[in-house]
């Protein structure tokens, strides 16, 4: 026995985030760790972590009770952590922050660069691992990000590695070759905490299971031993035959067009339209162009050649703003990054594409702000102490369902979600594709960029497909995930830094 957690209780304010987590980890297994978002799962992982102090129970490490001040305390015992949002220095080199904090040093302290550099490059080789070590981390898009963390956390030859949501911005490929990584830490006696939301990754390398529901323990056992869908049933205390399934209605009038858009070299002559009342999928692999398209209608990246219309006239996007004068609205896949004000309120973050409406003359009338932050609030189902709430410390599912709710205020007619459903509980995925579908039936336009082709078959009406910055099909909805990936299959590799380089990075959306 590796780990054992007995009981453990923690409250953020008026939040119960744990109420009794049990766990148990053993030496060589992989325990997959399930629930909703706001479950406590990353609760859980960051005590055991030593980030967060739990207000009760008991931690035992190896047999004997302990308790991590700081995260140093558990690194000193071999407990390490892979979290699903990238703690990397942005500004640093690849090779710099998998040996932060444990560079190789002269005597007199100078660090020795070169051994540092030729270390990194055997470990990113060892794995396989499309990086390289002089790479600025910045330049790397959520793929690549993910990929030097778990270096990091290997790097450090710790006996506990936790993942949380370690696959959630790689493609099939990556996320194959971290299953790789999974086992072979698994053979050499580790033990393995995984976290995910993705069910059908359990079986290819878990062992045991548990499963959190309100910050309770409701189920721990063998993997073997119960199906998926008794999973989501201790997980969301219901059952759930289906992510979501929209009823086809007939389109309205054109609201956006897209004709020979090219940004180069990652879009080439995209065209394409969307209607009143409809969501349309954009599918692909991973470098196929999907979030680019979505960054170029948005204004946050010059585009070279191409026309938009919007309700039938001929636009010009070349800056955010333009893009929210219109009408036009954008949910990034990067939420923390892009997505949000992670350090002002929660309250703040749904005005801050809206103030006109919270506004008189200059001046913010607070009562106003106040009245549609509780509407929104109630209407997303928003779990927060308060609008005063900071957006960095909401649960995942609860910040991207910020990011909807800041669009919806603002009255948007044509929005782009980019991954909208990453890190989020099959629950949870249930309540965002039911508001989708509200807003289309209530005359928007959507697009949804999705690497879940489950979703897409479920939920578009329309599937367009990308393969190397073009559109190489248009499917009816309902198309089979196999006509779907045909045409995004890529020959090539693809890289992992972004294609706009580093200007952008950092901008809230």
């Amino acid at each position: 026995m590796l780990l054992e957690l007995r009981g453990i209780r923690k409250r953020f304010g008026g939040i119960v985030a744990l109420r009794n987590g049990t766990l148990s980890v053993l030496a060589g297994e992989v325990h997959a760790l399930v629930g909703e978002n706001g479950a406590g799962k990353s609760t859980l992982a960051k005590i055991i972590a030593g980030m967060v102090s739990p207000d009760g129970g008991e931690l035992m490490w190896q047999g004997r009770p302990v308790r991590f001040e700081r995260p140093a305390d558990a690194a000193a015992q071999g407990i390490a952590m892979v979290h699903q949002e990238s703690l990397l220095a942005p500004h640093l080199s690849v090779a710099e922050n998998i040996f932060l904090g444990r560079e190789p040093r002269l005597p007199l302290g100078w660090v020795q660069r070169q051994r540092l550099y030729e270390a990194a490059r055997r470990l990113i080789e060892e794995h396989r691992f499309p990086l390289q070590p002089e790479w600025r981390v910045e330049r790397l898009n959520p793929a690549g990000r993910q990929l030097v963390e778990i270096c990091r956390a290997i790097q450090h030859g710790s006996s506990l590695l936790i993942f949380d949501e370690p696959t959630s911005a790689l493609s099939e490929a990556e996320t194959q070759e971290v299953f790789r990584i999974v086992r072979g830490l698994r053979e050499r006696g580790m033990g393995v905490l995984y976290i995910t939301h993705r069910l059908e990754e359990l079986r290819a390398i878990g062992d045991r299971i548990t499963v959190l529901r309100d910050g309770d323990t409701v189920y721990t056992g063998m993997l073997s031993e119960i199906t998926t869908d008794e999973i989501i049933r201790h997980m969301v205390g219901r059952e759930v035959t289906a992510i979501y399934r929209r009823t086809p209605q007939t389109p309205g009038e054109e609201l956006l067009r897209v004709e020979g858009l090219t940004r180069r070299p990652v879009l080439h002559s995209i065209s394409f339209s969307l209607r009143a009342g409809e969501i349309v999928g954009l599918a692909g692999l991973v470098g196929a162009g999907r979030t680019e398209l979505c960054r170029a209608l948005f204004g946050l990246d010059r585009i070279d050649s191409g026309r938009i219309w919007l309700r039938g006239r001929q636009v010009r996007i070349g800056h955010p703003r333009d893009a929210l004068r219109l009408g036009l609205a954008l949910i990034p896949e990067d939420r923390q990054r892009s997505g949000l004000a992670v350090r002002l309120p929660l309250g703040w973050n749904l005005t801050l594409a809206s103030l006109p409406q919270v506004s008189r003359m200059g001046f913010l009338r607070a009562d106003q702000e106040r009245r549609l932050c509780d509407e929104y609030i109630q209407r997303l189902r928003i779990r927060a102490e308060s609008p005063r709430q900071l957006a960095g410390r909401l649960s995942g599912g609860t910040q991207q369902k910020v990011v909807i709710a800041k669009w919806l205020l603002a009255r948007a007619r044509v929005f782009l979600f980019d991954e909208p459903t990453r890190g989020i509980d099959v629950g949870a995925k249930a309540e965002v594709f039911q508001l989708m579908d509200e807003l289309a039936r209530e005359g928007a336009a959507l697009l949804m960029v999705s690497s879940e082709l489950p979703e897409l078959v479920q939920v578009a009406d329309r599937v367009l497909v990308m393969r190397q910055g073009r559109i190489t099909a248009e499917l009816p909805g309902g198309a089979s995930q196999e006509q779907i990936m045909r045409y995004a299959t890529v020959d090539t590799q693809t890289t992992l830094l972004d294609a706009g380089g580093d200007s952008h990075q950092g901008q809230t959306i």
